[in-house]
């Protein structure tokens, strides 16, 4: 990596990570408001957010996602509300994993995405937005609430669940990327336990497992949607300990990531 992290500081609501000439750098938001799980920290007893978080270095982190992020020039922040129109003005990926449901929600009841919010994310994405919307499978995230978000952009979250792997047996979790494919090489990746996504206009199919379509993409105005039934890139199959070696999960995170940042160069 390059120059490493300035500073960490928090500005009201949203903790931001903030590296040199951050003035150029794409802005990647994560929500940790519809997504917001806590569990207490071992040591000092605290409270902590976890479980698709930027600085969870544990296997259900995003803290590996992070890095790679970084490492492309981007700056990584998380939003702890829901997002307003000055929120958004400031982004330009803002992603949103594994809605949560009341179980695993603080406090035991779920922030469930509410009619202003999918405004402002329709308003932002048509300006340029780029959104990833990334799901889990039935069960374990929240769908109906999500669905009124991702259905404004011809995307629909299935509840159910494909690619189910018994213990480790790992290749019932195989995705075939076949070669032509938009955002990936031809390769092999990981994702279990996944809901199917249905598209209608102006969304388009992009993965399949089981023969079932587990992604889309949709371009709204100057804008762009990235939808997927798993949060498939989290530290347990990036960091390379867990997975067989033909697994490239973190390969093709990297493309992915960078697929991403070149859709906010359209903004």
């Amino acid at each position: 990596m390059t120059k490493n992290i300035i500073k960490t500081f928090a500005l009201g609501t949203l903790l931001t990570f903030s590296f040199s000439n951050a003035q150029q750098k794409p802005k990647i938001v994560l929500d940790n408001f519809f997504n917001n799980e806590k569990k207490e920290n071992k040591e000092t007893k605290v409270l902590e957010s976890w479980h698709y978080t930027w600085n969870d270095t544990s296997n259900g982190g995003f803290s590996l996602l992070g890095e790679i992020f970084t490492k492309q020039g981007a700056e990584i922040s998380t939003l702890k509300t829901a997002p307003s129109k000055k929120d958004l003005k400031n982004a330009n990926i803002y992603i949103i994993v594994d809605a949560d449901i009341d179980k695993e929600a603080y406090g035991g009841k779920a922030n469930l995405i509410d009619p202003t919010s999918i405004k402002n994310l329709i308003d932002w994405v048509k300006k340029g937005g780029v959104l990833v919307l990334m799901s889990n499978d039935t069960g374990n995230s929240e769908f109906e609430h999500f669905n009124k978000l991702a259905g404004e952009f011809g995307i629909h979250f299935n509840d159910d669940s494909y690619n189910r792997v018994q213990k480790r047996e790992f290749e019932q979790g195989k995705v075939m990327v076949p070669a032509g494919n938009e955002i990936f090489s031809e390769q092999k990746l990981y994702m279990k336990e996944v809901a199917t996504v249905s598209v209608k206009s102006p969304a388009k199919e992009l993965l399949s497992a089981e023969g079932k379509n587990i992604a889309a993409i949709a371009k709204i105005g100057k804008g762009t949607v990235f939808a997927l039934g798993d949060p498939w890139c989290y530290n347990e199959y990036i960091d390379g300990k867990k997975l067989p070696a033909d697994f490239t999960n973190y390969q093709g995170t990297e493309e992915w990531v960078k697929w991403l940042l070149k859709q906010t160069s359209k903004k």
